[in-house]
């Protein structure tokens, strides 16, 4: 009889220990990652979350979520609308089907700092840390703890021009030598072009040159293309409006057709 209750007690815990690893609700260390308040705040997890590119798991301490509540009373009127924002964005990620939102009650004595408190929970859950605060994410860098910088992903994913390619961009500025122009493409990657300065206010075509990654951010280097821009060709439809009655030359018949084929 008691060789028999063995047995079928050895059964039921091999069936426990087979169905632990077999369930899908059983987290690894490299399925879940640990929110900070920057992150919340910034809002840009919840898009990040849509697309499937972060672990199926978010951690958000309670602490965390104390301090969004202190910024939230008592911080200026920016951070004090960016904190209301970032507790109700907490509430859309836990109604997200996408992930399982997991706030921990985990506090560390010895200890009030949230970034100091963020790094020895990492540690503890060795788990990557998904925040924008550099400070943050520089001492995380040398903690040795795993990150997720999402203003990182962002400047990467941005399109990668390439020389001798052709772009149509507003020249906005000066640029730094005094024959430059600035200007910006919609992603918000600047480019400076050569001899630009005189198209200020107006959209330009221009040939890269070179691109460069810089600590802050893409910079796209260019000259004026060759090919006219549709910009400049409205420029030259209001010169030649205005010189009707000179004889025209072999240019300004051309003009005209392109005008009246506008």
């Amino acid at each position: 009889m008691e060789i028999m209750l063995l047995i079928v007690t050895l059964n039921f815990v091999c069936t426990l220990v087979v169905l632990w690893y077999i369930t899908p609700t059983r987290i690894s260390n490299n399925q879940r990652v640990i929110l900070d308040t920057s992150a919340i705040m910034d809002g840009r997890i919840a898009e990040v979350v849509k697309s499937g590119f972060v672990p199926p798991v978010l951690i958000i301490p309670r602490f965390v979520i104390a301090e969004l509540q202190l910024l939230a009373d008592r911080a200026d009127h920016l951070k004090r609308e960016r904190a209301r924002f970032g507790l109700r964005l907490v509430q859309q990620l836990q109604d997200s089907r996408n992930v399982s939102v997991k706030i921990t009650g985990h506090e560390f004595s010895g200890t009030s700092e949230v970034d100091k408190k963020l790094i020895l929970l990492a540690k503890k859950f060795k788990s990557p840390l998904f925040s924008t605060d550099y400070n943050l994410l520089k001492v995380a860098e040398i903690e040795g703890i795993s990150i997720l910088n999402i203003n990182e992903l962002s400047q990467n994913l941005r399109p990668i021009t390439i020389p001798g390619e052709t772009i149509l961009v507003k020249i906005v500025s000066k640029g730094q030598e005094k024959s430059q122009g600035l200007g910006y493409l919609e992603d918000g990657t600047m480019v400076v072009v050569d001899n630009a300065n005189k198209y200020i206010g107006k959209k330009i075509t221009v040939e890269v040159t070179r691109s460069l990654l810089t600590v802050s951010g893409r910079m796209v280097f260019a000259k004026i293309s060759k090919y006219v821009s549709s910009e400049r060709i409205r420029t030259n439809k209001t010169v030649h409006n205005k010189s009707k009655n000179k004889p025209m030359n072999i240019e300004d018949k051309l003009l005209k057709a392109i005008d009246n084929s506008i």
